[in-house]
């Protein structure tokens, strides 16, 4: 019995070591560390690389994709533009040295300009007193004879007659209307640059454009006066061009293209109509009547130029010889040239005539850019024309809906064969 019972408690004390040796190794090798391996990236989910690679291809400009799953087909993928392509440096530097130009070019017009209408007022003043001071002093040596005096009045009349040609010949008032114009001009074309440049979207035809633009309004508003200066008195009245003009054969070129695609980009049938109606009110209107009065100040400033200095010399003759006769002729000539001097450039004459003549030139630049416009037979090509329809309303002062008023007025007109009852622009 007691043998028994030592055998049993050797079973349960080898059975309950064996059970704790089993248990330790299996804590041990629990807790037991690995050996270290070799550190992996996660690599993100297949979403959020798509949102990662759609936001750095918006804001580069480029295609770009997973460098870690892409083959070599795809790497040369990669480096290729999308439909806008991010502009080389080259042509940046291009547009910004244009730029610079064009701010010089602002300056030099309203620094020129001031000067010019300082001209006008100066040598008016000029003019004027001398023109007065010489009658009154005809006026004085006819009542206590002096030859003294009839040499003074000759000499003035005879510098005011001088003086009256020149202001005739290169119309002050009109130059500086002119420099006014040129500079206006050019801070519309720096309005159309520096969007480019903050979008950096340019392209070397938008390089060319600009560069045509801006030589083309050198041609129109020169700033020297010998060799360069705009004839002031021309046989025609024509409306003044400052914008490149387009060649028929470039206009026939693009008006042979087909549509490559439906999409009509804002446009319609009935826009296009509209667009077609307001053209016909702009030439048959605007444009005329304002070719109709730069004529009439045309012709008014020419009788006024050579009005102001025939008379002058007239009186100088005058009073170079003596008796009643001649001295009256003298002093009524000389009146009556200091008022034709006031009237012409104390009016500012020419400064009217050139208003007139730019006036027409806008007109005549809304009828080619809206008939360029319909004409382009690709419709991706076009300004949206929606955006359109409401630059040439705010470019003629009106609402869409005043409008399309005018054009349904033209359209109506057309069909009655009758005029429209009103003008296209509101500011003019």
């Amino acid at each position: 019995m007691a043998a028994l019972q030592a055998s049993s408690l050797l079973v349960s004390s080898s059975s309950s070591s064996s059970s704790c040796c089993s248990l330790k190794r299996t804590i041990t090798a629990s807790i037991q560390v690995p050996k270290p391996s070799k550190l992996r990236l996660a690599v993100p989910s297949t979403v959020m690389t798509k949102k990662l690679v759609e936001e750095l291809s918006t804001r580069n400009s480029y295609v770009l994709v997973e460098p870690l799953q892409m083959d070599v087909a795809q790497k040369d993928r990669a480096l290729e533009p999308r439909l806008s392509p991010t502009p080389s440096i080259e042509t940046i530097t291009k547009l910004y040295a244009i730029l610079e130009a064009i701010e010089d070019r602002v300056e030099m017009h309203d620094n020129i300009g001031e000067q010019r209408d300082n001209w006008n007022k100066l040598l008016l003043n000029s003019v004027n007193m001398m023109t007065l001071t010489a009658t009154t002093m005809v006026a004085m040596a006819a009542a206590a004879p002096a030859p003294s005096l009839r040499a003074c009045s000759t000499l003035l009349f005879t510098a005011a007659t001088g003086m009256s040609l020149m202001m005739s010949k290169i119309q002050p008032s009109q130059l500086a209307e002119e420099q006014r114009n040129a500079s206006r001009l050019f801070k519309q074309l720096q309005s159309e640059i520096k969007p480019m440049l903050a979008r950096q979207s340019p392209s070397e035809s938008d390089v060319k454009e600009m560069m045509a633009k801006v030589l083309a309004l050198d041609g129109a508003y020169p700033l020297p006066l010998l060799g360069a200066m705009l004839e002031k008195f021309p046989a025609k009245f024509e409306p003044a061009t400052w914008w490149p003009r387009v060649s028929n054969n470039h206009r026939q070129s693009r008006e042979r293209k087909t549509i490559p695609n439906t999409e009509r980009n804002g446009w319609s049938k009935d826009l296009e109509v509209e667009m077609r109606a307001i053209v016909q009110v702009l030439k048959s209107k605007d444009k005329q009547d304002y070719l109709r009065l730069g004529n009439l100040a045309l012709k008014v400033n020419k009788i006024m130029a050579v009005s102001a200095p025939l008379l002058t010399g007239i009186a100088a003759a005058s009073s170079a010889f003596g008796g009643s006769t001649a001295t009256m002729v003298a002093a009524t000539a000389g009146a009556m040239a200091a008022i034709v001097n006031g009237f012409e450039h104390g009016g500012q004459v020419g400064m009217v005539v050139e208003m007139y003549r730019n006036c027409a030139g806008f007109f005549e630049l809304m009828e080619e850019t809206i008939e360029a416009t319909l004409e382009e037979q690709d419709y991706s090509k076009r300004e949206n024309g929606d955006m359109f329809e409401m630059k040439v309303a705010m470019k003629l002062g009106r609402s869409l809906s005043q409008l399309r008023d005018l054009a349904r007025k033209s359209m109506a007109s057309r069909v009655e064969g009758t005029e429209v009852d009103e003008f296209g622009s509101k500011l003019f």
